[in-house]
């Protein structure tokens, strides 16, 4: 039979972060020595007593229906997080629990698009804004930040895209591919014409813990009343935790009317976030211990960071910011990608020639960059990029 598919699906394009890891597990499976910095999840496992938690939850019965919108117990415990580590003052009927945070922007971005709606996309971006967006009538409008500035965004970046048909702009830092951060000042003045010009924000703060060099996190919906009420703060458990496979995220809303459309959507889908997988969550909010683990990973991510940094920057023609926030570097290989007819058949030739594994920077906005994940050992780190050093060497 003839492959029937909504003109929708059909413009979907895989994901390139999720396709490079593969294609890298693939190889390894054949016994070839790969080295991936494709990977966006933390190299470290799920803490034991967040485990332990999950299984307790399984031995004592939870293993039926939750609640739509999450665990009352858990949004309860996710409104008191928003106000102790976020400054946020969320009811627990503003915040929903779904399948990661991936899907809690898939729902935003549903409830919220008509078709020809716009939505600004700082660039470079993370690669499923644009495809969700299009899913659903919207229209992805790329909003490039500068290089020279380390990716950061600014007000005057923005205010040329925006029209009469701009509903929603996203904000994401620390950000995924750049590892930017944003100034306290700039974010208030963008925050204050978002405000101004009834425009949505969805805040994707999923790397939120990881921050540098003295950097603290600071959340958009913060700012005050006006701006938390058209702001969605995305966050999930995958990064913070090492819960990637868990898939639990959440949404602090404007209002309780959001958070009942959104329960609502989730109703209609998934049903509800895995039963067990929430206990777990629970216990990592609660639990003492868990602060110190997530202590633990961003040092670890600021000294690799750091590794990594200084062995780019060993390579000649090549530029690297040294990023303020999340677990990945953006480096700048357009004199070596320029030579291939574009940046996918570069990272495609590092991979065939040095065993190592990028995404190219076209994945997110950026031809001729490239994303490398430093959730790596220091020895895989150092392996790595020495065999990119020597396969670009071929190329001078």
């Amino acid at each position: 039979m003839e492959l029937k598919l909504s003109e929708r699906v059909k413009s979907l394009k895989p994901s390139p972060t999720l396709a490079i890891s593969a294609k890298a597990k693939g190889l390894r499976a054949k016994g070839i020595d790969v080295i991936g910095f494709g990977a966006g999840e933390p190299d470290f496992d799920t803490p034991e007593f967040i485990k332990e938690a999950a299984i307790k939850a399984l031995k004592d019965g939870k293993t039926k229906y939750a609640p739509a919108g999450g665990l009352p117990e858990l949004r309860e415990a996710l409104a008191e997080k928003f106000k102790k580590v976020n400054g946020i003052d969320y009811k627990p009927s503003e915040v929903v629990v779904s399948a990661g945070a991936k899907n809690i922007l898939f729902l935003i971005f549903l409830m919220l698009l008509d078709e020809g709606d716009e939505v600004l996309i700082p660039t470079p971006y993370w690669v499923s804004y644009k495809e969700q967006i299009k899913l659903f009538g919207g229209i992805p409008i790329e909003v490039p930040t500068e290089e020279g500035r380390g990716f950061s965004l600014t007000l005057e970046d923005l205010k040329p895209f925006v029209n009469e048909r701009t509903k929603v702009l996203i904000l994401n830092f620390p950000n995924n591919p750049t590892g930017a951060t944003i100034t306290e000042d700039e974010l208030k003045r963008i925050a204050q014409f978002c405000v101004k010009r009834e425009i949505f924000i969805i805040s994707d703060e999923c790397y939120e813990a990881f921050t540098y060099d003295g950097e603290k996190h600071l959340s958009t919906a913060s700012l005050g009343e006006e701006v938390k009420r058209i702001t969605f703060t995305v966050n999930a458990f995958s990064k913070t935790y090492s819960m990637t496979g868990w898939r639990v995220g959440y949404v602090g809303c404007p209002n309780r009317e959001y958070a009942k459309v959104i329960a609502n959507l989730n109703s209609q889908s998934i049903s509800n976030v895995t039963t067990f997988a929430q206990y777990g969550a629970l216990e990592a909010l609660k639990n003492p211990e868990a602060q110190k683990f997530v202590e633990k990973m961003r040092q670890t991510f600021e000294r690799r960071r750091d590794l990594i940094v200084s062995l780019l920057r060993e390579i000649p023609e090549v530029k690297v910011n040294k990023p303020k926030g999340a677990f990945y570097v953006f480096p700048n290989f357009r004199t070596y990608a320029s030579k291939f007819e574009n940046d996918i058949a570069f990272t495609e030739y590092l991979l065939d020639e040095a065993k190592v594994a990028i995404v190219p920077g076209s994945a997110f906005g950026y031809e001729g960059f490239a994303r490398l994940s430093y959730c790596n050992s220091d020895e895989e780190i150092t392996e790595g990029i020495n065999r990119i050093k020597k396969a670009l060497e071929k190329l001078s």
